[in-house]
């Protein structure tokens, strides 16, 4: 019988100091520009402040990309521009510093880390630190099967779990997050039209590659006939992510609820982070507050659950890419706000009598 409770998570999710963010506030009210003239970066700093329960805020010094990588089955159906089974080739090009997000992680000086969830690939042909949390070779074909059984759903959450916690206790105080897989569209786009009650038309975008509009329409029909599989266990999250969602999706659901308590920011990229953010809101309402919407990708499904979950992105048009690529080009911003928010100085008071 399984530990596994999520309804702890509930319990174990405390919100930010609310406290802090009015004394960051306050503290900002103080500085030599007025309130509101630094625009966005005004909120990011208090939120940061608030996360960090510091005032004034500490620099964002060591961030991490954290990338969870998986093959899903659905995209047998030719709902992607790319062949079934081919994360392994971006998950390699990532780690050879060819992908988007590795030129902009290297230039900013952010380490990456990939976690192997469901490649369909010989875990021999990567690095042991990449696979040894994986559970299972590629998630099940979502329109007619099970993504993973309960046990492979536990085990992947879990693992998500861990990597929050290892992220946590090496000193990471920022998580850029991603994934890097083949069909992670899909399954995101069944899970936020089965938690947003919406059809699957609303839902289905083309992809970071652009599909057709006979792969979209393939795609929507994927999801569709996955969404009549997903609405009966939708009382039930791990199971919800079980039957639709993938090893990759669980253990993105795992690290987001983990790293919410224990207190680790997160930048969300795209529809399949969207949609794990989610999830894991309707497990523990509190965790959206630890997590900062990086881009709009352009993919409805983001849109839907970030709107549901009153997320507003930093960048109102980022990158379709995936990898983390349009949450590093947040990061900057993040970083230039600790940084106004810390080292500006106090307005000087006008004299008496001046």
């Amino acid at each position: 019988m399984s530990s596994l409770n999520l309804d702890d998570f509930t319990d174990l999710i405390e919100r930010p100091d609310g406290g802090v963010r009015r004394d960051a506030e306050e503290h900002r009210s103080r500085l030599v520009v007025p309130p509101g003239s630094l625009g966005r970066l005004d909120d990011l700093g208090e939120w940061l402040a608030a996360a960090q329960s510091s005032v004034p805020v500490r620099p964002v010094e060591r961030p991490r990309v954290v990338l969870f990588a998986g093959d899903h089955k659905i995209a047998e159906l030719e709902v992607s521009a790319r062949p079934a089974g081919t994360a392994v080739e971006l998950v390699r090009d990532v780690l050879e510093g060819g992908r988007p997000v590795s030129v902009l992680a290297r230039r900013l000086g952010v380490p990456v880390r990939v976690v192997d969830m469901a490649l369909d690939c010989d875990p021999a042909s990567l690095p042991e630190d990449v696979v040894r949390h994986r559970v299972r070779r590629g998630s099940g074909r979502i329109d007619v099967e099970d993504a993973l059984t309960a046990e492979e759903a536990e085990a992947a959450f879990r693992a998500g779990m861990a990597v929050a916690d290892e992220e946590a206790d090496s000193g990471t105080d920022l998580v850029v997050l991603g994934d890097v897989s083949v069909g992670g569209t899909t399954a995101a786009g069944v899970l936020v039209a089965a938690l947003c009650g919406t059809d699957a038309s609303v839902v289905t975008g083309r992809g970071g590659l652009a599909i057709d509009d006979l792969a979209w329409m393939r795609k929507c029909a994927a999801i569709r006939d996955a969404l009549r599989r997903a609405r009966p266990v939708l009382g039930d999250q791990l199971k919800l992510l079980a039957t639709v969602g993938g090893a990759d999706l669980t253990a993105m659901t795992g690290f987001l609820l983990q790293s919410a308590v224990r207190k680790l920011p997160v930048l969300l990229d795209g529809v399949v982070t969207a949609a794990c953010a989610l999830v894991a809101q309707r497990v523990a309402f509190r965790a959206p507050d630890w997590w900062l919407a990086s881009h709009a990708s352009g993919e409805p499904g983001q849109a839907k659950a970030l709107d549901r979950m009153a997320l507003e992105p930093v960048l109102p048009r980022g990158v379709a890419v995936g990898e983390g690529a349009g949450a590093l080009l947040a990061l900057p911003l993040v970083q230039a706000a600790a940084a106004l928010a810390a080292e500006l100085p106090a307005r000087r008071e006008l004299a008496k009598g001046a």
